[in-house]
């Protein structure tokens, strides 16, 4: 059973097969550190009037929405305008193709939604457009509008269900050229790069999402815990790590070497066994 409200509520569409569906965002913010406004002596919480530079403050009742097209300069719409060029895929997530997931560059991925039957009459048909995409072993590309946008959608079957992320546009991803063309395109020597892999053998290991907390979080929070027991606390600037010098790189990645992560011992090597050769059948 979903839980909360969905952020998106409409129809799954692949050809002639529909359904209804609902979108619930996977991932929640809300236990997030977040300040207010307040004033330093009152620490009454700041009210962000609307105001005009001409009339000062002014009613929300007032406020329309405007273009900039040139600087100072606005074109102004209203919500029925808008209203009449929204597409069908307000109401529609519709099916377009299927990629491999490797096709798409992880710079696209943006953010994950469960997508969920609406209803028990929906069960059904998604769960056919589910299996098919499970064994043709590829992800949908759909159209939505979210938040006054319209977003490509790229969904892939999750256990039970299917999991729609949002991809970013075109326009939205940097070419990656114009940062990294000024790299040097000279290879490293050989040697620094077989240590650099010891290295990376050495703190191999799976992904384990609660060894990855937010350490600033954590740090945010008990800072917020003393302060309501009214402790101060000495605010103290983390050092800055120094960067390597070229001339010590080999040095640091020898001392670098052998130091094995904290939990992880090095491996042993096996203990050489000489096998024995199976014993001829004798001739009959």
């Amino acid at each position: 059973m979903a839980a909360g409200r969905p952020t998106w509520q409409g129809h799954l569409r692949l050809s002639l097969v529909t359904c209804p569906v609902a979108l619930y965002t996977a991932t929640d913010s809300r236990g997030d550190v977040h300040f207010n406004m307040l004033h330093k002596k009152t620490h009454n919480r700041i009210r962000m009037i609307p105001t005009d530079p001409d009339l000062g403050p002014i009613e929300r009742a007032d406020i329309v929405k405007g273009y900039e097209y040139e600087k100072g300069q606005y074109v102004v719409v209203t919500q029925d305008e808008i209203d009449s060029v929204r597409l069908e895929s307000t109401r529609t997530i519709d099916i377009e193709r299927f990629v491999p997931a490797t096709d798409i560059d992880r710079l696209y991925w943006d953010n994950p939604y469960f997508l969920v039957p609406d209803g028990k009459l929906a069960a059904e048909a998604y769960a056919v457009i589910r299996e098919a995409m499970t064994k043709a072993g590829q992800v949908a590309l759909a159209r939505v509008v979210m938040h006054q946008r319209e977003r490509l959608l790229a969904i892939e079957p999750r256990e039970e269900g299917m999991v729609a992320w949002t991809l970013r546009s075109q326009r939205e991803v940097r070419d990656a050229a114009t940062y990294f063309d000024a790299i040097p395109n000279k290879k490293p020597d050989a040697a620094m790069i077989q240590i650099a892999q010891k290295i990376i053998e050495q703190k191999e290991g799976p992904f384990d999402p609660e060894q990855f907390n937010d350490r600033y979080e954590d740090a945010l929070r008990a800072l917020i815990k003393e302060k309501q027991k009214g402790k101060g606390r000495k605010v103290a600037a983390p050092e800055q790590p120094e960067d390597t010098n070229v001339v010590d790189l080999m040095e640091a990645l020898r001392s670098s070497l052998g130091k094995a992560p904290a939990g992880k011992t090095a491996k042993k090597p096996a203990a050489k066994t000489t096998a024995k050769a199976p014993a001829r059948k004798k001739a009959s």
